[in-house]
């Protein structure tokens, strides 16, 4: 009876991972076959011109730089705040203290909120601020969005520091804060994937920047200019009822996605090189 469970389940897990493989490569499919006719040099060199939307000329060059500058500010943003505040909940407090689960389970419950209500929930504050739509209130609502996965990310890692290296690092008369910074070493590796998820999460959000970033045809210069993002980008052309139009799209989804691997890659990268440093 054992033996049939385990087959049973080992099939399950098979099967499920087998179908998750199989949709990744046919969403990798239709991206490549409806994309890569439309790539050109131009989609990543140049900005909108005049009819781009109706199929005329241009490209994309504003929603990948302000795609770039949006996820660059908003990780160091949330990882300004989540860092400290993993750290805090797991090595200053007691791990299973009642403020710390309490954290936990607001962290949990913010993890699941809906990316349109970070979205909303920033437009109500610039609107409160007297702040137009723009690059910083986009860096400020992505940054809020992906917070809790940084803190309860950092916060799964952190729970495999062994306590013992924690109490013989006291026990040589080290204080907390060096303390922490013999664990932020030993975290590394871990930091680098909740930054990678966060990555993940906020330059592929539209929902969030709708209403606090804006949407232009030009590269933003400073904080307080609206700014394009690829995800919006996407939205806008797909939403064309031009056939051209709606190709550009997938090109658009491309280049998102090649911005993804690269930015996984140079993350793992240094995460690993980090990791070997601290030997």
């Amino acid at each position: 009876m054992r033996k049939l469970e385990e087959k049973i389940f080992k099939a399950l897990m098979i099967g499920a991972t087998t179908l998750i493989i199989a949709i990744l490569l046919y969403i990798f499919y239709v991206i490549l076959r409806k994309g890569l006719p439309s790539m050109n040099w131009d989609m990543v060199t140049r900005i909108p011109t005049g009819g781009f939307y109706l199929g005329k000329e241009g490209g994309i060059l504003n929603a990948i730089a302000g795609s770039l500058m949006m996820i660059f500010g908003a990780v160091l943003i949330s990882t300004f705040i989540s860092l400290p505040v993993a750290l805090f909940i797991n090595f200053v407090l007691r791990k299973n203290s009642t403020f710390s689960n309490i954290a936990r389970f607001g962290f949990d419950i913010l993890f699941g909120i809906p990316s349109i209500v970070y979205g909303a929930f920033g437009f109500m504050v610039m609107i409160l601020l007297g702040i137009q739509a723009s690059l910083i209130g986009g860096m400020i609502a992505v940054a809020l969005l992906i917070i809790p996965i940084l803190v309860r990310s950092i916060d799964e890692v952190a729970a495999y520091v062994p306590r013992d290296m924690i109490e013989a690092t006291l026990s040589l008369g080290a204080t907390k804060y060096e303390t922490l910074k013999v664990v932020y070493r030993q975290l590394m590796p871990g930091i680098t994937t909740a930054i990678l998820l966060a990555v993940g999460r906020g330059i592929g959000d539209a929902a969030t920047v709708l209403f606090t970033a804006g949407y232009t045809d030009s590269i933003p210069t400073s904080l307080s200019q609206p700014a394009a993002t690829l995800p919006l980008a996407i939205f806008f052309q797909l939403s064309s009822p031009i056939e051209e139009v709606q190709n550009r799209a997938y090109a658009a989804a491309l280049i998102l996605t090649v911005i993804i691997l690269i930015l996984s890659f140079l993350t793992r990268y240094f995460g690993n090189k980090l990791s070997k440093s601290k030997i």
